[in-house]
């Protein structure tokens, strides 16, 4: 098989197969297992998409990151829990955060994490991960629109609003 074409070495190796040699077969499904009611489907602004989520880290005791995938009008197509964290940190794999988003088809995402304490003050962390979900999504072409700290009592931080490092220009603000 010295000069045997692409399609022939495939079919030689299907006839003669290596031992112990496995490649895995994949089929991907995303189902939707249903809907809720999110407030008033579209919204302007970080306070109206913090009210949003907010009810979903009322109890939580440790940190927590979602993502809501949107679409290109900025209408939410789904909400995710992408990890959870203990009490003053929570460990965050990008590849899973966008997974959600590719699956969703969304053309944009806005990164939420709670702040247990109640104080949502960002840290360089987390100053440092917004920057690496910013620049992964420009590469994958799912636009970062924000990221909103969830604090007590109705307090929140938005990354965008407030100028904070990746978003100190204003650049692509919603």
């Amino acid at each position: 098989m010295k000069n045997a074409t692409q399609e022939e070495k495939v079919i030689g190796m299907m006839k003669r197969p290596i031992p112990k040699k496995r490649v895995g077969i994949i089929k991907l499904k995303m189902i939707r297992e249903g809907t809720a009611v999110c407030g008033t489907g579209r919204f302007h602004g970080a306070k109206e998409a913090a009210d949003m989520v907010r009810h979903l880290f009322e109890y939580s005791d440790r940190e927590m990151m979602m993502v809501m995938s949107l679409d290109s009008a900025m209408a939410p197509i789904a909400l995710e829990i992408v990890a959870v964290g203990g009490l003053n940190s929570c460990g965050i794999d990008t590849r899973d955060l966008f997974k959600h988003a590719i699956l969703s088809n969304a053309s944009k995402i806005i990164c939420f994490h709670n702040h247990p304490s109640g104080i949502p003050t960002p840290s360089r962390v987390d100053s440092y991960i917004t920057k690496r979900i910013k620049e992964a999504g420009e590469l994958l072409g799912i636009e970062l629109l924000d990221h909103i700290i969830i604090g007590s009592s109705g307090m929140y931080v938005s990354f965008r609003e407030e100028k904070i490092y990746p978003f100190e220009d204003g650049a692509g603000a919603a």
